[in-house]
Order: C-alpha cells, then sequence, then structure tokens
C-alpha cells in the first residue's frame, strides 16, 4: 500500500478506463484511502477507523421533497443500471438479456474503430487524476486521528471496496460490491461503484460506449450527487477529529445527558458523543442530507436546515408515520428562544430516515431536516433520551480540548453564581442586573420582564440553595449566547425545579433573556 502511495499511482492497473470520469473518481477514492488514518481498519465492519454513516433523506415531508427524493431516486438507480449495464458481460450483469448484451457488443465494437484516440485521451486523464490524487494523499506529520469506535455497516463494507481497488484487487473488490448491492439494492452509490468495477472486467475492445451515452451520464444532475456523495464520505474519513477534543459547543455537560449529537454540515456528518466518567467520548458517526438550499434557516419554506444549539424534544413511532420518515423522527427545539429573538420562522425539524426504496440521498436534498439511513438512525433511536439529548448543528465544527471548554466555561460559571447569591440574599437591585428587560420565562404561568426578578426573590425566600446537572452549550454567531440547564435544590428539600437559561453576552457581561421551567 505504501508503494502505491509513494509512486503517486496504482501498480498494475486492473483496468483501462474507458467512461473517463467514473474510472477517474473510483481511482481518486481509492487513492484517498491510502492517506486517511487507520484507514484500513475501516473494512472489518465493527469497528473503524473510517466514518460512519450510510445516507439520508430529509425534509418535512412536503410534496417538492417527496418529488425530489422520487427523481434523485430513479436517476440515481437509473445511473448504476446505466453504468453496469452498458459494459457488463452477461454473466455478470443481472437481469441483462443476452440478446441486448450482443447487441451492445457489437455497437461498441463498430464504435472502437473511430475512437481509439478519444480513449487514449480518457486514459491519459485518469492516470492524471490518479496521480494527482495520491500526490495529495502522501502522508505528512501530524497527530494520529481519533479512530471511530463503531462503523456503519454499508458504509465500512463500500470503503473495504475503494480499499481493495486501490491494491489493485480488482476482482475481490467487485465480488465485495456485488455482495454489497445484493445486501442494499437501494444504495445508489454502491450500485455506482459495482458498475465501474464490473465495466473494469470487460476486455476494452468490447466495452466502449457511444459519446453521447457518456456525455448524457457525465450530465445527470443523479451522477454529481452521488460523486459528491462519495468525496464527502471520504473527506469525513480521511480529516477526523483531532483526539481527545470535543465540539466548540460542549463546554460542559450533565451526566443526566447519556449522549450529545453535533452535525457538520460542510461535512455531511452527524457525531455521536457518549458521555462518560471521564468526559464525551466521540462513539460513531454517519452520514447525512441537510436542507437543499443550505443551512441557516431564516423563513419557512427556505429549504435550509437551522444553525444553532438545539434539544430532542420526543421521538415519533415510524407505525404513526409515513413510509418517507424511514425507521423514525427525532424532532428537536427549532425555533428556540434564541431563533425567535432573531425573527426566525418555521418548524418542524427532525432527524429522520428514508423510506425503504431509498438508502441514501445527496448531501443537499433535503427541506430543512437532517435525514440519516434507517441502519444508522435506528441505532441513535436506541440512544437519545427526550428532552435531555444536545442536538448541535454547524455549518462546520470546530474541535477544542477539555482545558479550552474548562477555560471558556469560566466566565458564565461566574455569572451564574452572582446570580444564585443575589437571590438567595433577596437583593433585588443585585439581582435585576443579571437580566435584560425584554426577559421571558415559559412555565405554566408565563412571565415577562422584570417582573420575573420579584417572583425569584419570593420563590427563593432568602433559602440557600444548590445547583447540581449543570449543562453549559456554547453558540457564537452574531451574538455569543449560552445554554445552561440545571436541576436546584434548597436548604432542608429533597427535589426543586429543572431550568434551562438562555444567556446573551453584552461586553464582559451575561444577561439572561430567556428561561423555560423543565418540571
Amino acid at each position: 500500500m505504501t508503494d502505491i502511495v509513494r509512486r503517486g499511482r496504482l501498480q498494475n492497473p486492473p483496468f483501462r478506463p474507458r467512461s473517463g470520469r467514473l474510472l477517474a473518481a473510483l481511482v481518486t477514492a481509492s487513492l484517498l484511502m491510502f492517506a486517511a488514518p487507520g484507514a484500513a481498519l475501516a473494512s472489518n465492519g465493527a469497528k473503524a477507523a473510517g466514518s460512519k454513516a450510510s445516507s439520508a433523506k430529509s425534509g418535512s415531508g412536503k410534496g417538492a421533497e417527496k418529488n425530489s427524493g422520487k427523481a434523485a431516486r430513479s436517476a440515481g438507480a437509473g445511473a448504476g443500471r446505466s453504468a453496469a449495464g452498458a459494459r457488463a458481460s452477461a454473466k455478470e450483469a443481472r437481469g441483462a438479456k443476452a440478446q441486448q448484451a450482443q447487441q451492445a457488443q457489437a455497437q461498441s465494437q463498430q464504435a472502437a474503430r473511430g475512437k481509439k484516440n478519444a480513449l487514449a485521451a480518457d486514459s491519459r486523464a485518469v492516470a492524471a487524476t490518479a496521480a494527482t490524487a495520491a500526490a495529495s494523499a502522501r502522508p505528512t506529520r501530524r497527530a494520529a486521528a481519533a479512530p471511530i469506535q463503531e462503523a456503519g455497516n454499508a458504509e465500512a463494507r463500500l470503503i473495504a471496496v475503494y480499499e481493495m481497488f486501490g491494491r489493485g484487487q480488482a476482482r475481490p473488490a467487485l465480488a465485495k460490491a456485488r455482495d454489497l448491492v445484493r445486501d442494499y439494492p437501494n444504495f445508489q452509490l454502491a450500485q455506482l461503484v459495482y458498475g465501474d468495477l464490473l465495466a473494469a472486467q470487460v476486455p476494452p475492445t468490447n466495452a466502449l460506449p457511444d459519446t453521447a451515452s457518456i456525455a448524457k451520464m457525465r450530465g445527470n444532475p443523479a451522477m454529481s450527487d452521488l460523486h459528491e456523495e462519495s468525496r464527502r464520505r471520504l473527506q469525513a474519513l480521511r480529516d477526523r477529529p483531532p483526539p481527545n477534543t470535543v465540539p466548540s459547543q460542549f463546554l460542559a455537560l450533565s451526566t443526566r445527558s447519556r449522549y450529545a449529537i453535533a452535525v457538520d454540515a460542510s461535512r455531511s456528518r452527524l457525531y455521536l458523543f457518549e458521555n462518560t466518567d471521564k468526559g464525551l467520548k466521540l462513539t460513531a458517526d454517519y452520514y447525512i442530507s441537510v436542507g437543499k438550499s443550505g443551512t441557516d434557516k431564516l423563513a419557512e419554506g427556505d429549504a435550509r436546515t437551522p444553525l444553532g444549539v438545539y434539544y430532542i424534544t420526543s421521538s415519533l413511532d415510524p407505525k404513526s408515520l409515513k413510509d418517507f420518515y424511514g425507521a423514525g423522527a427525532l424532532p428537536i427545539n427549532y425555533p428556540n428562544p434564541y431563533d425567535v429573538r432573531r425573527g426566525r420562522t418555521g418548524g418542524g425539524i427532525w432527524l429522520h430516515g428514508t423510506p425503504p426504496q431509498q438508502f441514501a440521498r445527496a448531501p443537499l436534498a433535503s427541506d430543512g431536516c437532517v435525514v440519516m439511513a434507517n441502519p444508522d438512525l435506528k441505532q441513535l433511536l436506541r440512544k437519545v433520551q427526550i428532552g435531555a439529548t444536545p442536538v448541535v448543528t454547524a455549518r462546520s465544527l470546530q474541535w477544542i480540548t477539555p482545558p479550552q471548554a474548562e477555560k471558556e466555561s469560566q466566565s458564565i460559571t461566574s455569572a451564574i453564581n452572582g446570580w444564585k447569591e443575589a437571590r438567595a440574599a433577596g437583593n433585588e437591585a443585585q439581582l435585576k442586573k443579571f437580566y435584560l428587560p425584554e426577559f421571558q420565562r415559559s412555565s405554566k404561568k408565563a412571565t415577562e420582564g422584570i417582573a420575573a426578578v420579584d417572583d425569584e426573590v419570593k420563590y427563593a425566600q432568602g433559602k440557600r440553595v444548590q445547583l447540581k446537572d449543570l449543562s453549559y452549550l456554547h453558540w457564537r454567531d452574531g451574538d455569543d449566547t449560552m445554554v445552561v440547564t440545571f436541576g436546584e435544590v434548597f436548604e432542608g428539600d429533597r427535589s426543586g425545579r429543572s431550568r434551562r437559561q438562555y444567556w446573551l453576552r453584552q461586553g464582559s457581561e451575561w444577561k439572561l433573556f430567556h428561561e423555560e421551567i423543565l418540571g
């Protein structure tokens, strides 16, 4: 494997390029595998250094998205079948009639007479692409990346196909690809790879598709989507989070939250963390799709995925949902109080699955939801906690170390302690300094403005209070905000309230602008 990377090209390439762009993409993907730290571990299917994930279908279930999903399914499946059928032998291509294969072969032989020059050009293009990819794939000196502990079965198997192909093991790669599409017949990207590998087995004189077919295939939006899906899956495998780091939003997380979720839209990736005695530990990551128009949702119907800090609010039984949502759905609390403060509108943002006939969607494909492959979603459904599992959706995640997180949380910790002390002392004037005039509280009886300060003083009655199970979730865009969740128990009491507070930094001070009484 190191020889392949060092020399910048595949040794004994197992094919003669014919379709140019498609096989070039496969070569590039294979070479990128060798740059991925611990990439070889991805093929074991159980504990992979590779990324997690199958794909996702998304949206809030509106007709436009359904139509888009149908078009993507038919185009993606058609592209996979075209790639396989146009170049496959009758023995390998399932469902292909012998007569059709013979006709295709005759047409290819006739076309070959005038296309040798074009073939040579395509071959040079593929070789150049492979060499460029290999050069960029040469390992660099850097810290070992954080390995993934659990691999999505379908994705791990696809990565194993890339690895075998990159080593020149074309026939074993073909066998693995064939098994993969047999087990996941709706996995369009796997179908495409399988088709290219089939093409690699056919003698070049019998496998030249006509120029019009190639041009049509290259111009098919579904083909572009599949190549982008492949690129993002491999990017997430190659660019692993630094070891012993967490997303910058997770400054502190109570042990009552057993898991936490972070979405990186730029990598089409969802990262799942387990909250252990030693802090957050990355346990899995999955390929996902987001909104057709990208991220940063502003208004209802804009087909964007919101950015911010949210919580899972419920888990919807798949039996109560249409097949469109697949294995289930996990709504989040968009718009949250910070979104409302900024005038964001819309709703119905879920993490959900795909219909049975579809495995994956393009990276940008939903009406705003985050969508996962059904096998991946089923794993997530077993781990989330209603009201307690945070979900961060970011354009691009930034990763920090635990000491950095502790340092970042010092200022909000100081503000919380000051708020607690002023309340316990019954110092209304001092307590008011922690509230914005437009403050609102959501509970059985809504409270607005500074009237909440009087309520707090009466509620505390000068008692000392202990805060427990503190969580700090930091969000910074135009403003600097903090979502703080905690329980409180007054002296002499056995139980108390749970609160979720939204703080806004103004200058060097933190101010409360919203609070939810959770129970």
